[in-house]
Formats: C-alpha cells, structure tokens, sequence
C-alpha cells in the first residue's frame, strides 16, 4: 500500500521540559535537510506534542524517505501511517479492515489494536475502540487471531483532530538533533575509530567540523580521498562538515629529524592537538573529538594520553576510551564507513611509527625534547595553518 504521510516519534527530546519546542524545531530543521536529498514535495507540521511528515507530490520514494530520515538524530521511530477523517465509527472500522488487507496480504498472523484517544469528546473510550475494531477485523479474516501480549502486528490507532492508523515502526537513530549541543572539532584520520567517535558525538546534538592531517608525498591523493569518503558516511548523520585539511609534512619531517625516535608518535600527536585546536577556536567550536581509546595503541596509554592533552586547553571528547576494537567495528559496520576505513591508503600517523614507542612518556621529558623544535616549529605550523584546505562535505 502507498502510504502518504509518515508519524515521527522521539523519545529523550520529550522531557526537556519548556525547552521542549527548541529542540523540536532543531529536530523539524534536520528533517527537511534530510528530506531535500528525497525524490518528491514534503511538508511537516508539528501538532499536539506529535511531527508529522506529510507527502505533498504524486510521487515520491518510500525507501529513500525511510532511508533518510533513519539517519536524522533525534528520531526514536518513524511510522508510516493513514490519515483517515472523522466520518463516524462505522467508516472507521472498514477502513481499519482495509488497511489490514492491504498491509499484510498474508493473513497468518496475530495482532492486538491499540487506540489512543486524545480527543477526549470521542464518544467511546480507548478500551472500547480496541475491542470493536478487534472484532471487526476478527470478522473480515478469520485466520487473524489476537495476541494482547506478543502481537506480530500492533495496530496503533489515535485519535486526535485526525484519526491516524498505523502498524509499521522503523527505528531510528535516537540522539538529540544536531546542532543543541554547540560544535566541536573532530580529529579525523582513515582509520576506523575516527569516523565513529564523530558519529557518536554528534548523536548527541553536537556540530561537528573536522580535521586532516595530510603528509604527501608520503602519503597519496587516494589517502585523502579516503578521508573525505569516510567525512561523507559521517555527514549523512551529521550534517554538512566543513573539514580542513593540513599539510603536515614539513611538521612531521622537522620532528622527525630533531627529537628522539621512540617519542614521534606523541610529539606529532601534540602538536595535531594544537593546530586542531587553533582551527577550533577560530571556528567557534567548544571541544576536540578524537577517537582514542585507552590502550589500543602506544600513544593511547593513560600516560600517553595525559600528555598528549596537557597541550589542549579546550576539553577534549573520547567517546570511544573504554570500547573494545569489536565494539567500535561493529558500530563502523553500522553507519557504513567500516569498508572505506579497511582500503589500504596509509595516513600521516602510520609512516613515521617508531618501532619501539614509548609507552609511559614523561611530560617533563618531552616538553625538554621539544625545545629542540623552537627555531623553525612556529613558522612551520603557522604555514600548515595558512595552507589550510577547507572542504565542505555533504
């Protein structure tokens, strides 16, 4: 059956109180980014602590529409629903049937109806509605029984200023809508973790920028690429993601030729914190993302990490610091941007790894190592800085 118009549900946005109506609005604006990108004319409307999704042209692409608004954060479920007018209960009940004839050409199932009568003045009660209708559909189709407690089908019908009827739910992402939150910067890499801890942050409502630290010529054009692909996957949840790109070679040359190898690693990593940092800043964004998590590598040690962030004077979000690898791939798996992680297209971070790192840094040491840097690392960041490339994702 065509459905025309689509019942949004949230779930945490419903408690915040007098707040409630600017987190729906933020919710109403992401909907329509997300619908822009959909064959077909929408309108939404808020009505009654309810959104709805209204289809306004003849022809549209349910599984797109499906497809895009799963990726909305804010969104607990979307159900596709009728919208039938108040023409007496007698015309309820054989449109229900119809529905159910409609809906589930296989008639071998269980089913429990479940009506909700906002409308107060509704001449009989939500109780009765379910059994009438119950019956009603017990005496179109025999072979359908009634199961109040595990029903394969829940037959949800309300009745508001419209009587809406609708049985399908597909989940959604949950979350809050982006942009409640204020906007951080992501320290976005090829690999796996990265894209996961900027999906997971922006779950949350926040506004996610990113950067890139690029290294040709020892790292490629298919490198980069990589990494805008796997902003891409990001940005059908996130939104639109202005990700700058900086080369960070004659950085990483310079340290590499002035300060002990066993430290590159986190030395390197310090100063992608300052320069991710000073991008933030200038960019109005309040916190860093990264995708670290605690003891997956040598510079993501307690000790590591403690130095590492000794640089940053904005918090810094780790969305990911307990998970276990299994965990974070399967998230990876879930948002699509595990494939692009696993291509072969080496990033700035892999090439210069020493091969025995240090695992236990001492802060006082490689603040000392660091002053080896003093003559040339201000200009060399502060060119990184002026070269920044800067592509809008979408």
């Amino acid at each position: 059956m065509t459905f025309k118009a689509f019942l949004i549900k949230y779930a945490e946005i419903g408690v915040k109180g007098r707040n409630r109506y600017i987190f729906e609005d933020a919710l109403v604006q992401q909907m329509k980014y997300a619908l822009k990108r959909c064959d077909g004319e929408f309108s939404i409307r808020k009505e009654q602590g309810r959104i709805y999704v209204d289809v306004v042209s003849d022809y549209y692409d349910y599984d797109e529409v499906v497809e895009n608004l799963s990726r909305v954060f804010g969104i607990s479920h979307i159900c596709p629903m009728i919208q039938l007018e108040d023409e007496g209960f007698e015309k309820l009940g054989k449109d229900i049937v119809k529905y159910m004839d409609e809906a589930y050409p296989d008639k071998k199932i269980t089913f429990k109806v479940n009506a909700r009568r906002a409308r107060k003045n509704y001449p009989l009660t939500s109780m009765e509605i379910n059994q009438a209708l119950g019956g009603m559909i017990l005496d179109a189709f025999p072979e359908i029984s009634v199961d109040v407690h595990n029903p394969d089908v829940l037959l949800s019908v309300e009745i508001r200023e419209h009587i809406y009827v609708y049985s399908i739910v597909v989940p959604g992402p949950g979350g809050m809508p982006i942009g409640t939150a204020g906007k951080a910067m992501l320290l976005l890499s090829g690999g796996i973790d990265s894209p996961v801890a900027g999906y997971m942050i922006a779950k949350r409502g926040v506004k996610i920028d990113a950067v890139y630290f690029h290294a040709p010529p020892y790292t490629s054009e298919r490198a980069k690429q990589k990494v805008v692909d796997l902003a891409k996957e990001v940005a059908k949840y996130a939104g639109p993601i202005y990700l700058h790109v900086i080369n960070f070679t004659d950085i990483q040359m310079y340290i590499y030729e002035k300060c002990p190898h066993d430290e590159l690693t986190i030395i390197m990593r310090r100063y992608m914190m300052k320069i991710a940092e000073m991008i933030a800043k200038e960019t109005e964004c309040i916190g860093l993302i990264t995708g670290e998590s605690i003891g997956q590598v040598a510079s993501q040690t307690m000790h590591s990490l403690a130095v590492t962030n000794e640089v940053c004077t904005l918090p810094v979000y780790r969305p990911l610091i307990g998970f276990d690898k299994k965990d974070i791939i399967e998230i990876s798996e879930k948002i699509g941007t595990y494939e692009t992680s696993i291509l072969p297209f080496e990033d700035c971070c892999t090439i210069f790894v020493a091969k025995h790192p240090v695992t236990k840094p001492s802060l006082a040491i490689i603040k000392k190592h660091e002053t080896h840097l003093e003559e040339k690392i201000d200009e060399l960041v502060q060119t990184a800085l002026d070269t920044d490339e800067v592509i809008i994702v979408r």
